[in-house]
């Protein structure tokens, strides 16, 4: 029976993961739970589960919850977090949480000698030298739960690594897949929000109409699979049904192809390194299936081509690249500037000096820091203008 801790458990990765426990009660046990904000709904998906282990990092036991609310969650804040993970007996932490706020909780797991299943992006995209350097020293596993990687990391061990060329990922195409260059300075968050394909939070389905997140997931795969940014292709490919191929040094292609639905990847993180039965929808060949793959738009989705860039030269600048892109969404959702002013800040906070690898947890946290402060700085340049 392997034990679960489940972080970021009221989004999308985390609810997923939920139900693959609740279909596999023999295999998986919930060993706890996180929440930012959303303490209600947390309670409920704890009471369901029978689980005790609970902690809402945005709000302190202070704040003016329900008396229902204050006995159940026994973990408050950051600090709070991190005694979770420190505390649990779990055997895996799967972090689904967002943004760069995940790092610590990645970095407090290894920490503990726990294993990894690994959604948050940014804790490779931010830290992904030092995070693999410390898994080894404590013997851990990084399982990647992002579709796209997970299909690169099983590719790779059924092949092994040193047979693999180049890396191909693959892009939805976002929302403005077709839309002509000269409109995009026109779209609204409304537009922004309806993905074709997967249904995520605010912040990924921007960075998906952006292709910020496959700039982010360049940067991971770069990191993750020790390869540089030149073997590391993307396809848009509408569909979602081929997450990622590997091309092998003789030249042939390999595809990893299921359903759009992230319980394929996190129940192959879970459950890792077996393969189990499961409830969950395979791939019918014998219907009409269509697979379409085409270029990106590099020159009209900046954000691509500014990741690669980024992934090229140092740490610093990743961190850079997902600090400002952050600062501008956030801006975005509040309909501060404009949708195309996501890579205009991001290009002028990379246009300083990041050179330098850091050699430390707390020298990411301050490169973090600064390209926030910046990235804020030119936000309010564009208010001014508007």
């Amino acid at each position: 029976m392997k034990k679960i801790l489940i972080l970021g458990a009221t989004g999308s990765i985390g609810t997923s993961a939920l139900d693959i426990i609740k279909n596999h009660s023999d295999l998986f046990t919930l060993a706890g739970l996180s929440a930012h904000k959303n303490a209600e709904k947390l309670c409920k998906l704890a009471a369901s589960f029978n689980c005790t282990e609970i902690c809402i990092t945005g709000f302190s036991s202070s704040d003016g919850f329900s008396a229902g609310i204050k006995e159940n969650v026994k973990y408050w804040g950051e600090e709070g977090l991190k005694n979770l993970i420190k505390n649990s007996d779990c055997d895996i932490v799967l972090n689904g949480i967002a943004g760069a706020a995940g790092l610590l909780p990645s970095i407090t797991a290894l920490e503990c000698k726990k294993d990894l299943a690994l959604a948050n992006k940014e804790t490779i995209v931010m830290a992904g030298l030092l995070v693999k350097k410390l898994a080894a020293k404590n013997g851990c596993r990084i399982l990647p739960v992002d579709s796209e990687h997970s299909a690169v990391f099983s590719l790779i061990e059924r092949y092994g690594k040193d047979s693999v060329d180049s890396i191909v990922i693959t892009a939805s195409g976002g929302p403005f897949r077709k839309l002509p260059k000269e409109k995009l300075e026109f779209v609204t968050l409304q537009d922004t929000l309806k993905h074709p394909t997967w249904d995520m939070g605010q912040k990924i389905t921007i960075d998906s109409a952006s292709l910020a997140n496959k700039g982010l997931e360049v940067i991971e795969a770069c990191r993750l699979f020790d390869v540089p940014a030149e073997r590391v292709h993307v396809t848009v490919h509408p569909q979602s049904l081929v997450h990622s191929f590997i091309r092998t040094k003789d030249g042939v292609l390999y595809a990893q192809i299921s359903p759009p639905d992230m319980r394929h990847p996190i129940l192959q993180a879970l459950a890792w390194p077996n393969f189990i039965p499961n409830n969950l929808e395979p791939l019918d060949l014998s219907k009409l299936v269509e697979m379409s793959f085409d270029r990106p738009r590099f020159e009209d989705f900046p954000m691509l081509s500014l990741a690669y860039s980024a992934a090229e030269k140092s740490q610093k600048y990743t961190i850079a690249y997902n600090a400002a892109n952050e600062v501008a969404v956030a801006s975005f959702i509040k309909q501060e500037i404009g949708f195309m002013d996501i890579p205009k800040i991001t290009g002028q906070v990379l246009e300083n000096d990041w050179t330098g690898e850091p050699e430390t947890f707390d020298e990411i946290f301050d490169a973090d820091k600064l390209a926030r402060k910046l990235a804020g700085g030119y936000i309010l340049q564009i208010k001014d203008k508007a």
